[in-house]
């Protein structure tokens, strides 16, 4: 999945031409404020933003609408729309739908999307295990016993 890619500019641009930075903001979709030792931010107008609150909440109700209504639709129709998903086994598949559609519901009542991204990258990753089987014999053969503490990753 790749996202339109937004206009963007240095956030100083923002701060050292304001008038002519929301001028341009009209003229465009959002911002991508660049920035050099942090994350980048987006600017929007609230119109725009609340817009598109609305799209993904009606999004996920028809999702789990239709989740609701006939369980094995949604299933039948993640591989076309994630083709990794090809690599789950059809239980984990099924397991996947439900659990999306369940946390994209959450995640909308709650106005936080953050969650799907997690989701998203957990399942997408168990598909790149079962997608490489010398990986997926590794791990399944290391499933018993305790390998004492993982260590916490480190810091981005």
């Amino acid at each position: 999945m790749t996202a339109v890619p937004l206009d963007s500019v240095p956030f100083s641009e923002l701060l050292r031409e304001p008038a002519a930075t929301v001028e341009r903001l009209l003229r465009v979709r959002a911002l991508r404020l660049r920035r050099r030792d942090a994350d980048d931010l987006v600017l929007m107008s609230a119109d725009r933003a609340d817009r598109e609150g609305q799209v993904v909440d009606l999004t996920t109700r028809l999702l789990s609408e239709i989740a609701r209504t006939d369980p094995h639709l949604l299933a039948g129709l993640l591989p076309r729309v994630l083709p990794w998903v090809r690599f789950l086994p059809a239980e984990a598949i099924d397991e996947f739908a439900k659990e999306f559609v369940a946390i994209a519901a959450a995640a909308a009542d709650l106005g936080n999307m953050a969650s799907v991204s997690v989701v998203l990258t957990a399942w997408r990753n168990t598909a790149e295990a079962y997608s490489d089987p010398e990986l997926f014999a590794i791990l399944r053969d290391q499933t018993t016993g305790d390998f004492g503490t993982v260590p916490l990753p480190d810091a981005p």
